[in-house]
C-alpha cells in the first residue's frame, strides 16, 4: 500500500513539472511572438520616417569635396525654403545628387573664367570651396534662374555636373528631397553639415 502511494505522488509531481513546463512553453512562445511583432512595426515605422520625412542618403561621388565623400551617409530633412550656401538632396534621372544653392528665382548668375561667382553683379563669398573653376558650362552667362527654380553647384567645381549645364539644369521645388543637416556615417566624421 505504500508503495501504491508513493508512486501515486510521484506522478502528481511529474504531472505537475510537466504542467509548470508546458505553461513556459505557452509564455515563452507569446513573449517571442509579442517581441518579433513590435519589432517588425517598429521597423516599418522607421522605414516609413525615413522614407517620408527624414531622408537617409548614401553620397555617390566626389562632386561635393572636401565638404561629402564618396561612401558618407547623410539625413536631408523635407523642407521648402533653401538659402544660399544651403546643400540640398535632388532628384535627377532616377538618382540623388548633393549639390549647394547658389542663387534663387530671379537672381542673375555670372561666373568668369577663373571660376569667380557673381550672384546680381555681387561676389559670391563661398568659404566652403577648395579651388574655383568654370567647370562644364555651356549656358549663356550671365544667366537669369527661371522662377520655382534654384541654381546649385557641386563644392568640387572642375569635376561637378550641375546647374551650369543644361544637362542638370536648374533644379524645381518638387525635385529637391531635403536639405543635408548630419553626416552620420562615418561615425568619426559625425556631424552638422553647413
Amino acid at each position: 500500500m505504500r508503495r501504491g502511494l508513493l508512486q501515486e505522488s510521484l506522478t502528481v509531481e511529474q504531472l505537475e513539472r510537466e504542467l509548470q513546463r508546458e505553461h513556459h512553453k505557452r509564455s515563452y512562445r507569446s513573449t517571442l511572438l509579442s517581441t518579433v511583432s513590435a519589432l517588425v512595426i517598429v521597423a516599418a515605422v522607421a522605414v516609413l520616417v525615413s522614407m517620408l520625412a527624414l531622408p537617409v542618403l548614401q553620397v555617390v561621388g566626389e562632386s561635393m569635396t572636401p565638404l561629402l565623400h564618396q561612401g558618407e551617409i547623410v539625413i536631408a530633412p523635407r523642407g521648402t525654403s533653401f538659402q544660399k550656401g544651403d546643400v540640398i538632396a535632388f532628384y535627377f534621372n532616377n538618382k540623388i545628387l548633393v549639390k549647394r544653392v547658389i542663387a534663387n528665382a530671379g537672381e542673375w548668375v555670372n561666373i568668369d573664367a577663373d571660376g569667380n561667382v557673381f550672384i546680381n553683379d555681387e561676389p559670391l563669398e563661398e568659404p566652403y570651396i577648395s579651388e574655383k573653376a568654370l567647370g562644364d558650362c555651356n549656358i549663356a552667362l550671365p544667366y537669369q534662374v527661371p522662377d520655382g527654380k534654384i541654381f546649385v553647384m557641386g563644392d568640387h567645381r572642375s569635376t561637378s555636373s550641375d546647374s551650369r549645364n543644361t544637362a542638370v539644369g536648374c533644379v524645381a521645388q518638387e525635385q529637391i528631397v531635403g536639405r543635408v543637416v548630419l553626416r552620420v556615417w562615418p561615425l568619426s566624421q559625425f556631424g552638422v553639415i553647413s
